[in-house]
């Protein structure tokens, strides 16, 4: 379902992905099946999101951004591309940031250009991340700070 209140100018849309109003996806993107992207995103053109992934309101993604499947985007939480921005002047190529599969980033996080954040990792509500995430890391904090690692077999805290 693509609702008729967004602007989708892509064509690389998988079956059952929700695309909910007032979302800007351009031409170049590419979104996974089963996806859910909540109202008030935009998703620019090199842009690539797996299957199942969540994305909710309020988040910006820029070209070079990379979500494998399974991945939770919490409300407002901020990818950057550039890592020395200047008005009109742009890098030779942008620096997205990967987000593994089954890896979830809480609302309002800051996710600087280049970063991976690893397979099943879990990113706080308001961290800013600044260094990549191991997989199955639990991290959060200003900046960023490992608080644990996840059991991979069961899911729970170490």
């Amino acid at each position: 379902m693509i609702h008729n209140l967004s602007d989708v100018q892509s064509k690389n849309i998988g079956l059952s992905t929700n695309i909910w109003q007032f979302c800007v996806v351009l031409p170049g993107a590419k979104i996974g099946m089963d996806c859910n992207i909540n109202a008030h995103c935009f998703i620019e053109n090199d842009v690539e999101i797996g299957d199942r992934v969540t994305v909710k309101s309020g988040v910006y993604l820029w070209d070079g951004t990379r979500l494998e499947n399974d991945v939770f985007i919490g409300p407002n939480v901020t990818f950057s591309n550039d890592k020395y921005p200047r008005s009109k002047q742009y890098p030779p190529q942008f620096e997205g940031a990967i987000v593994k599969s089954g890896a979830s980033i809480g609302a309002g996080a800051v996710i600087l250009p280049g970063i991976i954040i690893g397979e099943n990792a879990m990113v706080g509500a308001g961290a800013v991340v600044t260094k990549n995430v191991p997989k199955n890391a639990v991290v959060a904090g200003v900046p960023a700070r490992l608080i644990n690692i996840k059991d991979a077999e069961n899911d729970s805290l170490s």
